[in-house]
């Protein structure tokens, strides 16, 4: 006797539903980014955008980032034997993504290559990246604007530097001097000033040999796994911005408290973290009461790259628009041949056209 389909079996094929996009080259296929980067003079870079254009249409790239931001991070306060150690363990894809990117030099192109077109250069390949995973954009991006800030300071500039335009990355918690990489994070919001940084009650007490302790709590710290931070505290001359190690340089780590992991809508790959300081050691980055020019000047350089990223994931909305509208039919012909969804597609590819152009005109 012949059984009759089930239900299931009987209504859920594929029908005009298109595949996922994937086992193409964001480089080669994009006819706007390529001359747009040829023109504000970084053509060099092509040979590794081809290669990153690979990396982000494939499906390699899309498994790692569906992994990372479906398993996000856990807080581990302490470990088995009743020890505080403040980690924050992340999916193996979290961390084969942070290498696939400083691997690239997504956070450093611009301070390593000496040659015209830096900045274009790395834009395109930060544009390509977004286009895959955004959660690790940022830790790169920190790490990306706390070099030109640590250069304020030259002793630290010095030590720091090397380790933080590598091209590997190290997630081990180490003193920077035994990791073969570093990233940097900040921490600037707390709980009743918000944007208004100046109201921040976080207090930094000076110590000996010109070192200071930073008391408080941070509503916000970014990237609770970075080697150091730039944090904003209150000191006798005012609001002042000061580096923050995760060890002493004495090995020891440093008194930081992560209290939580905040529950985010987006960028679930990367943690964010709710922290208390206790006597963290730190020293004074430029001159105290100028904190806040000192953050502004690394919100330049990290709001660049917001500019960079969004410009990115317009261009992959674009892509996925026009992917979905050359396979899926209504109305009894493909929605691309369909005359308000040619509106709409030209319409997108207009407004991300121009989003490129500006922000490679931006970089240059």
């Amino acid at each position: 006797m012949n059984e009759r389909p089930s239900p299931a079996s009987a209504t859920s094929g594929g029908a005009n539903q298109p595949p996922p996009l994937a086992g193409y080259n964001a480089w080669s296929q994009d006819r706007i980014l390529r001359p747009a980067v040829e023109r504000e003079g970084g053509s060099w870079i092509a040979e590794r955008a081809q290669d990153m254009g690979g990396l982000v249409g494939s499906e390699r790239l899309q498994t790692l980032a569906t992994q990372a931001n479906r398993y996000p991070p856990e807080l581990k306060t302490h470990d088995r034997f009743g020890n505080r150690i403040d980690a924050v363990e992340y999916h193996p894809a979290y961390h084969e993504l942070m290498a696939l990117a400083f691997g690239a030099g997504l956070h450093s192109l611009a301070w390593t290559e000496k040659r015209q077109g830096a900045w274009v250069a790395r834009a395109a390949l930060n544009y390509l990246w977004n286009q895959g995973e955004q959660g690790i954009s940022c830790p790169v991006t920190m790490t990306f604007a706390g070099v030109k800030i640590l250069r304020n300071a030259p002793a630290l500039s010095a030590q720091w530097e090397p380790k933080l335009t590598a091209k590997t990355y190290d997630p081990r918690p180490l003193p920077v001097a035994q990791k073969a990489g570093a990233t940097i994070g900040m921490a600037m919001t707390e709980k009743q000033g918000g944007s208004d940084v100046r109201a921040n009650t976080t207090r930094a007490e000076s110590g000996a040999g010109g070192t200071w302790r930073i008391t408080g709590h941070k509503w916000f710290l970014s990237a609770p796994m970075c080697d150091a931070w730039l944090v904003l505290a209150q000191s006798p001359g005012g609001l002042s911005c000061f580096f923050l190690p995760r060890f002493t340089p004495d090995g020891v780590p440093n008194a930081m408290r992560i209290q939580r992991l905040k529950d985010k809508l987006g960028n679930r790959s990367n943690a964010s973290s709710e922290v208390e300081f206790q006597g963290a050691w730190a020293t004074l980055l430029g001159e105290q009461g100028r904190g806040v020019p000192m953050i502004l000047e690394m919100g330049v350089y990290t709001r660049l790259d917001c500019a960079i990223g969004t410009a990115g994931l317009m261009r992959q909305a674009q892509s996925q628009a026009l992917w979905n509208a050359a396979q899926r039919q209504a109305f009894g012909k493909l929605l691309k041949d369909q005359p308000l969804m040619k509106n709409v597609l030209a319409d997108l590819a207009l407004e991300s056209e121009a989003a490129t152009a500006l922000v490679l005109r931006l970089c240059t």
